[in-house]
């Protein structure tokens, strides 16, 4: 492949690379490792501005020691093209009295030349790209693609969770993972759970509220992982019917039952050689459980109506908000399946336990991203707006806190958000489906679902079908619904 190719390639390739829960370093190490390629020099660095401490950092993880990771703004070559804007290009970086000899000493690298460019984007300023030692030297035409590379970057970072203030300069470091946001030690320690599970193939079992983001840091497990290429196969278990269940998961033969008219494969064989993510375990009927713990235990399994035994390599993630470990004592999970998906068990804290940073860095994060998404400007939260948030219980967790802030951005009459146009109340009302439903602020989550559901039921005048059409759900969910 041709210079100018690998060039095209990367900037064909940064929307993709942006878009998935990867590690917040490994993303930038591999803004870098593709920018070198492209150019066809030795390495590169992407040093971003820290928006909170105004130094240039080349991690933002805090995995290595602050003195190998920081810089201050205006010192070292990286230091000054971020605080001038002016990109530098040096050929001999021993004559140039701005080049920092100990980072070379400290790395044991050699650096003899090299371009350095300013990252803009989103109004500000936000890092810069530093390439080094190319053969024969960095050309003219090198400086222009990398300042076009470099506005690139600075767009691309626009939609990651490090995206930073308008017309201010530097980036929001809000977590360790790409759409990721929390800092929250109660996060950290979920972070760390996280990439050491990666790094291997054994099952996890995510246990947390509803709205906690289970499925998020499913898909941050698989795209940190060696499967991170191969398919990621989401299974919501609360929207499969009771029938289909094992069709759904192990495909079926023609002839199989009336209207298989063609071999279908499932979800497993579907996921082959990635990643599998059965979402709310606890949905899955007992009477199929026990050929799903024969997967589990040997990823072997057969279609409906064959007989040819079959195997899928996969890996698998398995989410719940139900008690599993209650659910085997009533008789209603089976327990060598409990015990076969809990090998990496992972508790996702609530959001109403990990503390104001965390519930205002969520609001920010999204006040932006449904601003883009409306092209609406983002406002900016009043501090009633933030003392309201902050106070509020959150029984709905990040989901509900994202669906008020966009609810809020569409509705914002200005360039804020202020805490009435948040419609937050000490009860909880809900009345998208059911006139005059209120229940108390501190009601735990599966009883304020039981009571909802009940409430449509009645409303439907005891007729179930109606009322799961109307709560946009599956019978079978509100049948599961009323008996929790």
């Amino acid at each position: 492949m041709s210079e100018d190719e690998r060039r095209f390639e990367l900037l064909a390739d940064l929307g993709a690379m942006i878009a998935r829960e990867v590690e917040l370093d490994e993303l930038l190490a591999s803004f870098a490792d593709r920018v070198a390629r492209a150019m066809g020099a030795d390495r590169a660095s992407l040093w971003l501005i820290d928006g909170a401490s105004g130094e240039l950092r080349a991690r933002v993880a805090d995995r290595v020691a602050p003195a190998d990771m920081r810089l201050p703004l205006g010192q070292g070559v990286a230091g000054h093209v971020a605080r001038t804007g002016e990109a530098v290009a040096i050929a001999d970086v021993a004559t140039d009295p701005r080049w920092m000899r100990e980072f070379d000493a400290r790395t044991g690298y050699t650096t003899r030349s090299m371009l350095c460019v300013p990252v803009e984007g989103g109004g500000g300023r936000r890092g810069v790209i530093q390439v080094l030692n190319k053969p024969g030297g960095f050309a003219p035409r090198d400086q222009v693609f990398a300042a076009a590379l470099a506005g690139q970057i600075g767009r691309a970072l626009e939609y990651t969770s490090l995206r930073g203030a308008r017309e201010r300069p530097g980036v929001a470091v809000r977590g360790r993972f790409n759409h990721v946001i929390g800092r929250s030690p109660a996060m950290q320690a979920v972070y760390e759970v996280i990439l050491r599970a990666a790094a291997t193939d054994a099952t996890v079992l995510l246990h947390g509220e509803t709205g906690t983001g289970k499925g998020l840091f499913a898909r941050a497990i698989h795209v940190n992982s060696e499967r991170r290429d191969a398919p990621f196969v989401h299974v919501d278990c609360t929207t499969l019917p009771a029938n289909l269940v094992e069709s759904e998961l192990f495909g079926h033969e023609r002839g199989a039952f009336t209207g298989a008219d063609a071999r279908v494969i499932g979800k497993v064989e579907a996921a082959a050689g990635g990643t599998l993510f059965l979402d709310e375990l606890g949905e899955i009927p007992l009477e199929l459980q026990g050929k799903l713990l024969r997967f589990v235990q040997e990823r072997r399994f057969e279609r409906v109506g064959g007989r040819e035994p079959l195997t899928s390599d996969v890996r698998l993630v398995v989410a719940t908000n139900r008690d599993l470990a209650a659910m085997v004592k009533a008789g209603t999970f089976r327990s060598d399946l409990y015990f076969r998906v809990r090998v990496v068990e992972i508790e996702l804290p609530p959001l109403r336990e990990r503390g104001t940073d965390d519930i205002l860095g969520l609001a920010e994060h999204f006040a932006g991203v449904y601003g883009r998404r409306h092209v609406k400007a983002a406002p900016v939260l009043t501090d009633d707006a933030r003392a309201a948030l902050a106070a509020h219980p959150w029984p709905g967790n990040v989901r509900e806190l994202e669906h008020t802030i966009e609810r809020a951005v569409v509705l914002a009459r200005g360039p804020v958000i202020d805490a009435g146009a948040l419609g937050l109340d000490r009860g909880l009302v809900l009345d998208a489906h059911v006139d005059g439903v209120v229940l108390p602020h501190d009601l735990p989550l599966e009883e304020a679902e039981r009571r909802y559901a009940a409430a449509a039921v009645e409303r439907a005048g005891g007729n179930q079908s109606a009322a799961a059409r109307a709560l946009g759900i599956s019978r079978n969910k509100l049948a599961r619904l009323l008996r929790s």
